[in-house]
């Protein structure tokens, strides 16, 4: 039996349709947020947190460079927060911290020192890899780290500018 082409979409959307029988989805926070600019759920939910507190919602809006051994490298921090005494906070959401995160933000530290970086993780105790002794938040710890399980402290957000 040989299809056409309009056979194939024909079954396509007799499949999609048959299969979902009219019942839409509620979209889930993760849609919502991508819909949004945000790449995971997470963001979406600090984002929404930030704009409870009345704070401006700065969403990787700064580049901050950084040189991987042989090669230079741009960095784009999840959310910029303005700080009372002129600077700037960035908060950084993570579900899934990777070895290859965890390097790039070692060498933040290393090469930009002066740079106020905190972590929001979905689970400060999730292990860094399967069998690891070391949860993400001792591993924040080792390395000087301030972080915070699933929300923004407020006393983080105390910290921030109101816009005016």
């Amino acid at each position: 039996m040989i299809l056409t082409v309009i056979d194939c979409q024909q079954m396509k959307m007799t499949s999609t349709t048959n299969s979902r029988r009219g019942k839409r989805r509620k979209p889930s926070r993760q849609r919502v947020g991508i819909k949004h600019g945000y790449r995971s759920g997470l963001e979406a939910k600090v984002a929404d947190q930030i704009t409870q507190a009345g704070l401006p919602v700065l969403f990787e809006t700064d580049k901050v460079s950084y040189i991987v051994p042989q090669r230079g490298a741009k960095y784009t921090p999840d959310f910029k927060l303005p700080k009372k005494d002129g600077g700037f906070l960035y908060i950084e959401t993570k579900g899934l911290w990777t070895v290859q995160d965890r390097l790039k933000h070692i060498l933040i530290k290393e090469q930009s020192p002066s740079l106020d970086i905190r972590f929001v993780f979905s689970n400060q105790r999730a292990k860094l890899y399967k069998g690891s002794p070391t949860t993400y938040a001792a591993y924040c710890d080792k390395h000087g780290w301030q972080y915070a399980h699933r929300w923004i402290p407020q006393d983080w957000l105390a910290e921030c500018q109101m816009p005016e």
